[in-house]
């Protein structure tokens, strides 16, 4: 089924979760409901951040990204839990399996939403019908509230989802911009982000309203590329359509962790950039991809933060062969100022089944000599199956959650 041409309108959802974490843990445990909880990745230690919290520990003033510390100061009575990823998996493939059953036509951009096109559905009654049965058959099977956006393109959709929560729907028209949209201030436009709104706060837009009838010139002076496309956007102009074979597309393969402490130890700085290795290999092995870029992420102490890359001319894929050049890295960059969060990931990536192999004089002793070993571990996996050769690693990565789940799941998302 193929979506209808740009020239028909089109309605298009957007769906979002609401506090999506700490509502499956809710869902799970009916007595956490009406308490202060937080999902964080390591609540014993300062590294721990919150990855998200329920309202009632969003009314102190608990945020997504702050510190443990820093939560706890505000609410005291806060509840700390650790994230239980496969629980969050199998409600997220749950709800993903209602919205097909809706229209094939659904785009996962997270975990946690996603976007429909719902302009050929028909027999369901009403766009706002089906919305209102999504939310609630979403409450009454699996006990998690959700938002949505009804929009006539994504953009909007994703505006509109964000308006009213929890349990929202939110209808937004092209011809309502000017009353509903345009007020807002600049930096709750989706796309915009913190430093974005301060230079364009420095021109004198201070709400979207301003964004839209703005000097694009300027602007292309100020975002770049992004210039006419954020003005086009501001205007309710957006044609990408819900593709869900979006879901497969990558360009990076990244980790990030904080210390538990701000650190000048080399020997310490080299283990996490191990570990951190380890879990972008482990990905991209499971992508079957691999990339010729390394990026490096160093924030200091400060928050101040750099990123330093550097582009091979050949692929990579390989643990060490990242290792090697994040490394050096590394050593290039850092300036011995203390570190209070690392980040590695593989860019420029392509599918390995579209990349020839690409052996020079470093490389192809390596490849023969793993060539025999492959060959062992496929044949007991034959024999014994695919879960014998498990990783040192396995049970760390369930225990210390890294920053990109929410790719992980993208990685595993099959179409129902």
């Amino acid at each position: 089924m193929t979506q209808s041409a740009t020239s028909k309108r089109r309605i298009i959802f957007h769906i979002d979760m609401n506090c999506f974490y700490a509502s499956v843990e809710m869902a799970h445990n009916p007595e956490l409901k009406g308490r202060p909880i937080a999902i964080a990745g390591n609540p014993e230690e300062r590294k721990g951040i919150i990855v998200t919290s329920s309202y009632e520990a969003r009314a102190k003033g608990v945020k997504t990204t702050m510190p443990v510390w820093q939560a706890k100061k505000l609410c005291p009575n806060l509840l700390l839990m650790r994230p239980n990823f496969d629980r969050y998996r199998e409600a997220s493939r749950a709800i993903f399996k209602m919205l097909s059953e809706i229209t094939p036509l659904v785009q996962p951009v997270s975990i946690d939403e996603g976007y429909l096109d719902i302009t050929d559905t028909v027999g369901m009654g009403t766009p706002i019908e089906i919305a209102e049965y999504l939310q609630q058959r979403i409450l009454k099977e699996l006990d998690i509230p959700c938002s949505l956006g009804i929009a006539p393109n994504k953009f909007l959709a994703k505006m509109a989802s964000d308006m009213k929560k929890p349990l929202g729907i939110t209808v937004l028209r092209k011809r309502e911009l000017s009353t509903i949209l345009w007020p807002l201030p600049i930096e709750e436009m989706h796309g915009i982000g913190k430093k974005t709104a301060e230079k364009l706060r420095k021109v004198s837009i201070q709400t979207i309203g301003d964004l839209a009838t703005h000097d694009v010139y300027q602007l292309k002076q100020i975002l770049g590329v992004n210039g006419e496309r954020m003005k086009n956007l501001a205007n309710g102009i957006d044609y990408r359509l819900v593709d869900p074979e979006a879901v497969h597309d990558f360009k990076s393969i990244g980790s990030s962790q904080t210390l538990a402490h701000d650190s000048t130890d080399w020997d310490e700085l080299h283990q996490l950039l191990e570990e951190l290795v380890n879990n972008v290999a482990r990905r991209v092995k499971r992508k079957s991809a691999t990339g010729k870029s390394v990026q490096l992420m160093i924030r200091f102490h400060n928050h101040q933060t750099i990123t330093r890359s550097k582009t091979l001319q050949g692929y990579i894929d390989e643990k060490e062969d990242i290792l090697f050049v994040a490394k050096e890295l590394l050593k290039t960059h850092w300036n011995e100022e203390p570190v209070r969060l690392l980040g590695v990931s593989l860019q420029n990536l392509e599918e390995k089944s579209q990349v020839g192999e690409q052996l020079d004089l470093f490389t192809y002793r390596d490849n023969a000599k793993k060539e025999k070993l492959y060959e062992t571990m496929e044949k007991l996996t034959d024999k014994y199956g695919e879960d014998i050769f498990l990783s040192l690693n396995s049970e760390k990565d369930k225990e210390q959650p890294r920053t990109s789940f929410q790719k992980d799941f993208l990685d595993d998302y099959k179409k129902p």
